[in-house]
């Protein structure tokens, strides 16, 4: 037991020490799992990003026994978004738990867990899943599904114990992740705004020029789950948005493998004669105002800084901002320098850089197009 707890602990440095070395998401995520597996044993794991504002996964990626099996992604999202278990990411978040064991949840029965009876145990031969949500204060950037197959051992209470006091680590790591990516060139081709039509049986039946693409950039490596299990996620919420079973419009923000933040939603369309249960999903670039409260959420900032950084974005000189917020000087000081380090940047110009610009700063001398995309054809 000693060796053991002494394990559990250096994993528990290790992944305190990941989350501050600044490595992107895929990196973050895939060295946490490895070092993780020391501490929990399992088979598999399913690592998901999610947009804090509607926590619908952003991106998937897998390790162990689950790499390279994405032929049943799209099932996944569809069952994860589109139907209500207690156990799914979204409401675990919702009800403040970061971390279950199904076999405990259910008391061993799996078929009180339709995503362990109709999906795991019969594609997989799953017979256990553990569900870490990475929550960090008030947000949630990400959920870890660990699995163990027949024969092994269910996951028990000191485990799922021991991956609660992960979360708020593991969430830094993703969280931070995020801004390590840099914007890649532009595009060869312009797409715009791109449509996908996806049907009542869930195939996409129609798609806009340069839907692939922007598919394509939702990828995320060698680990990456099929890029249309987060259209399928987006479909099942919409469905049960328009049913009214939910009340979050299904919607999502998502930096892409090219470092592009892309803004996905998702609406039923109208019933019509022989046309009954069709979504439509568009994918299009994000907007300064859609990313910016994501980006600085992403900083990790306190209240305060948040309301000093808010007005350094509007432009207010530092002794204004100390008499908006009752503060002295030096005190609005003290709180720029430390969003400048948890920014990564050493001015205020380069602060509103990193939060407006890091997107569109390198493009900015093309030609805006009707479609409200860049002309980076030059033509």
């Amino acid at each position: 037991m000693a060796t053991a707890a002494l394990n559990a602990e250096r994993v528990r440095r290790d992944i305190d020490v990941l989350a501050h070395a600044g490595l992107g998401v895929s990196d973050f995520i895939g060295e946490a799992i490895e070092s993780l597996t020391r501490a929990v044993p399992h088979a598999a794991a399913c690592a998901a990003t999610v947009d804090p504002n509607s926590l619908i996964l952003t991106s998937v990626r897998k390790y162990g026994s689950l790499v390279g099996r994405n032929t049943h992604d799209d099932e996944f999202g569809l069952m994860e978004y589109g139907r209500a278990e207690d156990s799914s990411f979204r409401e675990l978040a919702l009800a403040q738990v970061d971390a279950v064991g199904v076999h405990e949840l259910t008391g061993g029965d799996h078929r009180r867990s339709p995503r362990m009876a109709e999906f795991m145990m019969p594609h997989f031969d799953f017979r256990d899943e553990a569900r870490l949500i990475l929550r960090d204060g008030a947000q949630v950037w990400g959920a870890i599904a660990f699995f163990r197959e027949s024969g092994e051992a269910p996951f028990d209470t000191g485990e799922i114990d021991y991956l609660d006091t992960l979360s708020q680590t593991m969430a830094r790591g993703v969280r931070t992740g995020l801004l390590t990516t840099i914007v890649a060139e532009p595009q060869v081709t312009s797409t715009g705004p791109c449509v996908l039509i996806v049907d009542s049986t869930n195939q996409m039946i129609q798609m806009s020029a340069g839907a692939e693409e922007r598919l394509d950039d939702l990828l995320t490596g060698n680990n990456s789950g099929a890029a249309s299990s987060v259209i399928t996620s987006l479909v099942g919420a919409a469905r049960r948005y328009g049913r009214g079973e939910t009340d979050v419009p299904p919607r999502l923000r998502v930096r892409a493998a090219s470092g592009m933040w892309l803004v996905v939603h998702a609406s039923p369309l109208s019933n019509a004669e022989g046309r009954v249960g069709e979504v439509v999903v568009t994918i299009e670039e994000a907007r300064p105002p859609e990313i910016v409260p994501m980006v600085v959420a992403a900083f990790g900032l306190t209240a305060r800084e948040r309301d000093v950084t808010q007005m350094v974005l509007q432009g207010v000189a530092t002794k204004d901002i100390a008499t908006t917020l009752h503060l002295s000087a030096y005190t609005v000081q003290d709180h720029l320098k430390s969003i400048f380090d948890k920014a990564g940047v050493r001015s205020r110009r380069e602060l509103i850089a990193r939060v407006y610009f890091d997107q569109y700063a390198p493009r900015m001398n093309e030609t805006l197009l009707p479609s409200g995309s860049f002309d980076v054809a030059g033509g």
